[in-house]
């Protein structure tokens, strides 16, 4: 969510921010999140349970930055404008488009093919219909934000209304039922396998929940609107995410309630698989639906703000194709700019993988989020007078640290993954000759 620099309302308190950061980062990937962990972990239950902490608390770190720079410097294009003061205009541009060609676009195809995954599995039928169906969705989604805004702002508020059901419903049956169904407690054993390098699956291993925390960063692009940010902003960002990592590891312990860590590394959709173990067949394809209503939700929300992003930089004249890319239609919407991100996350998409997809997604816009919390510290020594209605706490610890853990999993992911993030990373240089192409022509924001 990004602010204008006017006009801004300041009419938001703690409880609104509070649930604000909630919605903003509970999503789809607490109930697929969890294959990819415990396969790092190689089926240890008790290390995936830590790893989604500190992913949780590496957020904190992160939102609570990120928070003092937003809140200075409330304008619209967000983290751009953000990258833009501590490292200038090349950098700034290559924000942009890591988000319109990678970040975004490998997200949306990522939810797309589990969404698609999950419902051609829940509905019996061969998975050659998924890649049809997952690119139907994106394309389906796509065109309803292109004609309507209410349309797609309908879909989101639901599918955030829809979401919270299967959770409460895994998290009490999972706890009260789990241990008459599977093992119980015994299944949060063994901690660690012995053997295993602890550094590289922590590492791994909370780049996949970073996915799962994704969102916090808008959290903290609300402190413009803040009747009190100094005060309220950090209160509802470390309670946020507290109340979110509590969510994320209860309902982790409810998973492994009723299946061991080894048997949920083996599904894409342990959630469901879980669900059907607790509820029966009927029950747990009710609980499914729900998980798909909020993924469908999720694709949607993500193409509406995804669209956002090539339409700001044809603003600036900053893109080939900016006078088609800069304009709306009759009903206010960025049609041109929702094609092209559509585009790209169906060839995204024909990948197949999500957790490939999300590690891409992950990596890359994370060494942006680096550049923010390195901005936070280039300002406070550039410009000491800016007015900062909210300053980041334990001031230069908590900055310190974000960077330093951003740091030790993306450099992990490059040395482990190279193939994975060299994608990611290729795609968002290409913006280089791009920028400096189109240098001569762009208009400097407002």
């Amino acid at each position: 969510m990004s602010n204008n620099s006017k006009g801004l309302e300041k009419n938001l308190g703690f409880f609104s921010a509070l649930t604000l950061v909630i919605g903003l980062v509970i999503g789809s990937g607490v109930f697929f999140k969890p294959h990819a962990i415990y396969t790092i972990t190689e089926g240890a239950a008790g290390i995936g349970i830590l790893i989604w902490v500190l992913g949780g608390i590496l957020s904190m770190l992160g939102a609570l930055t990120a928070a003092e720079i937003s809140a200075a410097i409330p304008k619209t294009g967000g983290m751009v404008e953000w990258v833009r003061a501590g490292f200038g205009d090349v950098l700034a541009f290559l924000v942009g488009w890591c988000q319109t060609i990678v970040f975004f676009p490998a997200t949306i195809a990522a939810i797309a093919v589990i969404f698609s995954h999950t419902a051609v599995g829940m509905m019996g039928i061969d998975m050659k219909f998924s890649m049809p169906l997952t690119l139907a969705t994106i394309i389906f989604l796509s065109v309803v934000n292109s004609i309507s805004v209410k349309a797609g702002n309908a879909m989101q508020v639901i599918s955030g209304v829809v979401k919270l059901i299967p959770l409460a419903v895994i998290i009490v049956a999972g706890l009260i039922y789990g241990p008459k169904v599977g093992n119980g407690a015994a299944n949060l054993s063994p901690f660690v396998n012995e053997g295993a390098n602890v550094t590289s699956i922590i590492a791994g291993g909370v780049l996949a929940t970073l996915f799962a925390y994704q969102g916090w960063i808008d959290g903290g692009a609300i402190a413009g609107e803040m009747k009190n940010p100094g005060k309220d902003l950090p209160k509802a960002l470390i309670l946020g995410l507290i109340v979110i990592i509590f969510v994320y590891v209860v309902i982790n312990v409810a998973y492994l309630f009723v299946l061991p860590a080894d048997v949920m590394m083996k599904s894409e959709a342990p959630a469901a698989d879980v669900a059907n173990a607790l509820l029966g067949s009927f029950g747990g394809t009710l609980v499914t639906i729900g998980i798909l209503i909020s993924a469908f939700g999720c694709v949607g929300a993500n193409l509406f703000s995804a669209s956002r992003q090539p339409y700001a930089l044809a603003q600036t004249k900053s893109l080939p194709f900016s006078e088609i890319l800069g304009s709306t239609t009759k009903n206010g919407t960025p049609a041109a700019s929702t094609v092209l991100v559509t585009v790209i996350s169906c060839i995204f998409a024909l990948s197949g993988k999500f957790d490939f997809l999300t590690n891409i997604a992950v990596t890359t816009i994370w060494i942006f989020y680096i550049l923010t919390f390195i901005s936070v510290m280039l300002l406070r020594k550039r410009q000491p007078e800016l007015e900062r209605p909210y300053k980041v706490p334990f001031y230069p610890v908590v900055p310190i640290l974000a960077i330093l853990g951003g740091l030790f999993v993306v450099i992990n992911q490059i040395v482990t993954n190279p193939d994975q993030s060299l994608i990611g990373i290729g795609v968002t240089l290409l913006g280089l000759p791009i920028y400096y192409a189109r240098r001569s022509k762009m208009i400097k924001p407002e």
